[in-house]
């Protein structure tokens, strides 16, 4: 079969046709071009003195934004700034985001995020995405049919529970969805106009917004149990009703809801949830990496967790899987995988273990500190996920580096000030030995005259690929060896050169490339077990690649 014209990447007419007012059409963040318009644009849509006369290229635009940006040296006025950009002239954000991805992405999205989530009723701007509110039970159909763009193919939803490693930010948690979907977009190409950013407000537990007069959100504690429940499955009802080709990503949702919702809905609908499998995937990738500097094989590994919460399980359940695709059964995978949570090791003896933590319950002597479990565990790898900052102490490392010729040290906790260890201290406490990645990015660092450009196991690289396969051939729902294959796929793209400095992922400047082979990946997988919707194209890599959004301007006349 050839390769059609993919539907993803053509616009609607009725997007596509300017505003009959000039001052309209300046204002619409998908249509304007700014100082770019040209002078038979001008003319035609009543331009002419509404904007400065000389007409820039996108490239003098993108110099101008880039001037102002760097003079501002506090990094919560950049994300401001940016912000700003994307609600007036959505083509010009995203094509600073591709010029300068390795120096925005921090901003837009963690670790500056976290800080905009706390400071969001301080620096509200303007109304991005939608919030469906507890208050409007009952009415949530015809609050999304409000949306003006009908051709959703993406939504990331939050109730703000657990927001990165900052707990409950409430309706705060709104710059997580917006972030989220800007590196859709700006990372795999999924058009702006098909993604919708939400949040439910549920409200909030944290004393602070419950009496901070500008906080923004439901000023009341969060509700529970069959109230809240209902209240989920009346938005997800809705959402298949109004928007049903959407991918619904569930995100920064706290432990008690995230597990039970991704096992309510996810052989109902095309959902996933990013802290869970995302995590999961790119974490898979820097282990399948690592093999590439050690020379072992995956069912050689030993995994010990620092955290038992989504990131952590996700994590474990698809390392199992992984293993279990090499031919070990579930049960000796399982065994090479353990758990430190913020009370001790989890083991069999212990009768206080939340469901998703018992099968990997295994038998062991308790044991209460982390160092202990290093010594008596002797991992290849340590993950923390548990959003507690410097938990990997001298000591800690210092072992790993004894029972380990190349010990793998991933500090994943975002954002960088719950990191569990910096870059700096892995490589040096380690003798320069360790193979280092981490959740917020760290700067390159210097040990014994070698010079290391850690890794950012960053989610960027997994779930905005996952996002463009299934929306490009239609699939109807997102099983985890779609991870599993991204995970194989994202740690074939690290090259030799990417290793021998210390990077188990490749470069964020490849990250359009990196984005359509996991479409491609993605795709492959949802044909093979037929959720697929779209015929198969000769090419997936080129067809996915065919698909992407480019921040380019269209000419109007």
């Amino acid at each position: 079969m050839t390769t059609r014209s993919n539907p993803m990447n053509e616009r609607p007419e009725t997007l596509f046709r300017p505003a009959s007012r000039g001052i309209d059409l300046l204002r619409d963040p998908l249509l304007n071009k700014g100082t770019s318009f040209t002078e038979d644009e001008r003319e035609a849509y009543g331009l002419h003195g509404l904007l400065p006369p000389h007409v820039t290229t996108i490239d003098q635009q993108v110099a101008r934004v880039m001037e102002t940006y760097r003079k501002s040296g506090d990094i919560l006025n950049r994300f401001i700034q940016l912000r700003d950009l994307q609600d007036r002239n959505e083509t010009l954000f995203y094509r600073v985001v591709l010029d300068h991805i390795e120096e925005i992405m921090p901003i837009i999205y963690t670790p500056v995020v976290g800080k905009a989530c706390q400071e969001y009723g301080n620096i509200y701007r303007r109304p991005r995405g939608m919030f469906v509110s507890k208050k409007r039970r009952g009415r949530i159909l015809e609050i999304l049919q409000r949306w003006p763009q009908k051709d959703v193919r993406v939504i990331v939803v939050t109730d703000g529970e657990r927001i990165l490693g900052l707990g409950d930010q409430g309706a705060n948690g709104m710059g997580i969805p917006v972030g989220k979907l800007a590196l859709y977009t700006g990372c795999a190409g999924i058009r702006p106009e098909h993604t919708l950013p939400v949040t439910l407000d549920v409200g909030t537990n944290r004393e602070e917004f419950l009496s901070d007069p500008l906080y923004l959100g439901i000023r009341e504690r969060r509700i529970t149990g069959t109230e809240y429940d209902e209240f989920v499955d009346e938005f997800i009802q809705a959402v298949t009703e109004v928007f049903p080709r959407a991918l619904l990503q569930f995100e920064d949702f706290a432990n008690h809801n995230a597990f039970r919702l991704l096992e309510r809905y996810r052989d109902q609908i095309c959902t996933f949830n990013d802290d869970i499998q995302g995590t999961a995937g790119v974490a898979l990738a820097g282990i399948y990496s690592s093999l590439k500097i050690t020379g072992q094989k995956l069912v050689d590994q030993t995994i010990l967790f620092h955290g038992s919460g989504e990131a952590a399980i996700g994590i474990g359940n698809l390392f199992v899987s992984a293993m279990m695709a090499e031919g070990m059964s579930k049960a000796d995978a399982a065994a090479r995988c353990w758990f430190m949570d913020s009370k001790a090791l989890v083991e069999s003896s212990r009768t206080d273990l939340a469901d998703h933590k018992k099968p990997f319950a295994h038998i062991h002597a308790p044991l209460t500190d982390l160092l202990s479990a290093v010594q008596a565990i002797k991992p290849t790898a340590l993950i923390g996920v548990s959003g507690m900052p410097k938990q990997f102490t001298r000591e800690i490392i210092e072992e790993m580096a004894r029972i380990n010729q190349r010990p793998v040290v991933f500090a994943l906790s975002n954002p960088t000030s719950k990191a569990e260890c910096s870059a700096e201290e892995a490589y040096s406490w380690s003798e320069g030995r360790a193979i280092f990645a981490s959740g917020s990015p760290f700067p390159a660092c210097t040990y014994e005259g070698r010079t290391f450009v850690p890794g950012q196991a960053n989610n960027a690289y997994v779930f905005p690929g996952v996002g463009l396969g299934v929306t490009v051939c239609g699939a109807t729902r997102v099983p985890d060896e779609m991870f599993f294959e991204s995970a194989r796929t994202l740690a074939d793209m690290a090259t030799q050169a990417d290793l021998a400095q210390g990077c188990l992922f490749p470069p964020l400047t490849r990250i359009r490339e990196v984005s359509a082979h996991i479409a491609a990946a993605t795709a492959e997988v949802a044909y093979r077990l037929g959720l697929a919707t779209e015929p198969r194209p000769d090419d997936l890599v080129a067809h996915m690649t065919a698909a992407q959004y480019q921040p380019v301007y269209r000419r109007y006349v």
